[in-house]
């Protein structure tokens, strides 16, 4: 079992507004709202990563990692959420998520790899290469073991692995999946192809067809993925 990290200091609501009473006022209605938000975007994604619709992947996984973020803005800005024991329950083995990653990883490629710096705050960090479908596995991780807790009853202890974790790990990681989704829909929806990526994990290899793999994702993301998606007609 793992201890409870000592408590973070409580946040006010970042527009200044009077906290919405419905939502802390009573927790457990506020408990009700994060977790349906959470099981959507679980089962959201796992219906994605199952392939069956692969055209219409980035729009969707845009769609869902800005509702899921909404929800971790509301923990955020809530109280600290304090558990009442000072151990977590133990789950168990954790669920595997490598065949989701997998999946994620081929509907994906080549434009699954992307430029991240891990703290904006951080001077001269320079960016690292990291992987959409990484990144979402990770958020499934995080939000599928709080809402094991939840379905055990033990709401309290899932809203307090929910707002810690949304502040340790899968927020953060999140953020980035946003951005980097909404590059891509940009690139589509304004018709521009990928700069280069300047490496990244590529190493400036060659295609089947002589394009370098920067170029081939460029090609990927304006002949195909744009007009599949339907974002702009085919030429």
């Amino acid at each position: 079992m793992s201890s409870h990290d000592a408590p973070l200091s409580p946040v006010a609501d970042p527009s200044g507004a009077a906290p919405d009473r419905d939502d802390l006022g009573d927790p457990g209605d506020f408990a009700v709202q994060i977790a349906d938000q959470v099981e959507s975007f679980l089962l959201a994604v796992s219906e994605i990563a199952r392939g069956d619709d692969p055209d219409a992947a980035i729009p969707y996984l845009l769609l869902e990692i800005s509702q899921i973020l909404l929800a971790g803005g509301r923990l955020g800005a809530h109280e600290d959420i304090l558990p009442a024991d000072r151990y977590e329950p133990d789950l168990g083995p954790e669920p595997d998520i490598d065949d989701m990653r997998l999946g994620l990883a081929v509907m994906l490629e080549p434009v699954d790899v992307y430029n991240e710096v891990f703290d904006p705050y951080e001077p001269r960090t320079a960016a690292v290469p990291a992987r959409i479908s990484d990144d979402l596995a990770d958020i499934v991780a995080d939000l599928r073991h709080g809402m094991a807790h939840y379905r055990a009853g033990r709401t309290t202890e899932a809203m307090w692995w929910w707002q810690f974790s949304y502040f340790s790990n899968w927020g953060s990681t999140a953020s980035a999946c946003l951005r980097a989704l909404q590059s891509l829909v940009s690139h589509i929806r304004l018709d521009q192809p990928l700069p280069e990526l300047n490496g990244l994990d590529t190493d400036d290899a060659l295609s089947d067809d002589g394009l370098t793999l920067e170029e081939e994702a460029g090609k990927v993301m304006a002949e195909e993925l744009g007009i599949h998606l339907g974002l702009r007609p085919a030429r």
